[in-house]
């Protein structure tokens, strides 16, 4: 079944890429909105940098890191 919610579908596409992106561009930041790929960035800052200029901030878009696995920080 597939998610819903906020950025569902920017997080299908992350996953049906994950492995791929995780090969070609470990540690970077990718900018999602629906189906359009921004690119891939150094840092958040250049990703939502980039987001905004192409999305706007009228329309909501994905900032993610692409690793193979979720990084889990545990805060108590």
């Amino acid at each position: 079944m597939a998610a819903t919610g906020p950025f569902s579908a920017e997080l299908e596409i992350f996953e049906q890429h994950r492995k791929e992106w995780s090969l070609a561009h470990p540690g970077k930041f990718v900018a999602i909105q629906g189906n359009a790929i921004e690119g891939f960035f150094g840092s958040y800052a250049e990703a939502l940098k980039a987001g905004l200029k192409r999305f706007d901030v009228a329309r909501d878009f994905l900032v993610k890191q692409v690793w193979t696995t979720e990084q889990v920080y545990l805060v108590s």
